[in-house]
C-alpha cells in the first residue's frame, strides 16, 4: 500500500499513537446480550499493527467516550498501559497526556470517528479518521483509512507510520522465511 508523501512526512515524526473504539478498533456496533453485557468484534490484524508499532517504540493508546470492560479486556491483551474510558472531553484528556510524556503536537496521531474526535484531530500532527466516519469529521483528517473501522483501519495506520520511521523493512526482517523471530 502507498501513502502520500505529506502523510509520510507527518508520520515519520509519530512516537504516540491515540486511538478512539467505537468504529476506529471495531465497526461502531455494540452487541448486547440477553443479560446486557457488551460485546465488541475486534480485527486481530489491528491488534498485531499495535504490538509491531510497539516492538519499534510507537507506544499507543486508548480514548474513549464510552466506558466497556471488552474495551479493558483488549487493551490489557495488547499492552496498551495508556487506556482511558468515559470521558468526553478529549482535548483536556490528550493536552495532559501530551504534557505528561513531554511531547509535541507533531509527534502525536490520532485516529477517530465522530464529533468528540473533532477536537483532538484539529490539533495532532497526524489526523486519521475512516472512510465511513461521519462526515463532518472527514475535513478534520489528513487521512482517510481504505479500510473501514474494525476492519484494517489500524493496522493499515500502523503500517504507515512503520514504513514512514523506516521501520516496515527492520519488521519484515523479524518474519523473514530463516524463522528469526524478533519479539521476546
Amino acid at each position: 500500500m502507498s501513502f502520500p508523501e505529506e502523510v509520510l512526512k507527518r508520520a515519520a515524526k509519530v512516537r504516540l499513537l491515540l486511538l478512539d473504539v467505537d468504529g476506529i478498533l471495531t465497526d461502531a456496533r455494540i452487541i448486547l446480550d440477553a443479560e446486557g453485557r457488551e460485546i465488541k468484534h475486534f480485527c486481530v490484524r489491528d491488534g498485531m499493527g499495535i504490538k509491531l508499532l510497539q516492538q519499534v517504540g510507537v507506544e499507543v493508546g486508548i480514548l474513549s467516550s464510552r466506558n466497556s470492560l471488552p474495551v479493558t479486556h483488549r487493551a490489557r491483551e495488547l499492552g496498551i498501559e495508556l487506556l482511558i474510558q468515559g470521558e468526553l472531553n478529549k482535548l483536556e484528556l490528550y493536552e495532559k497526556i501530551k504534557h505528561a510524556k513531554d511531547l509535541r503536537d507533531e509527534e502525536v496521531a490520532y485516529m477517530g470517528d465522530d464529533w468528540v474526535d473533532i477536537p483532538v484531530l484539529a490539533k495532532v500532527g497526524l489526523a486519521v479518521t475512516v472512510p465511513e466516519c461521519w462526515p463532518p469529521v472527514r475535513s478534520y483528517a489528513h487521512y482517510v483509512t481504505q479500510h473501514p473501522g474494525g476492519h484494517g483501519a489500524v493496522r493499515e495506520v500502523c503500517d504507515l507510520i512503520l514504513k514512514a520511521t523506516g521501520k516496515w523493512e527492520e519488521m519484515l526482517r523479524c518474519f523473514d522465511p530463516s524463522g528469526r523471530f524478533c519479539f521476546a
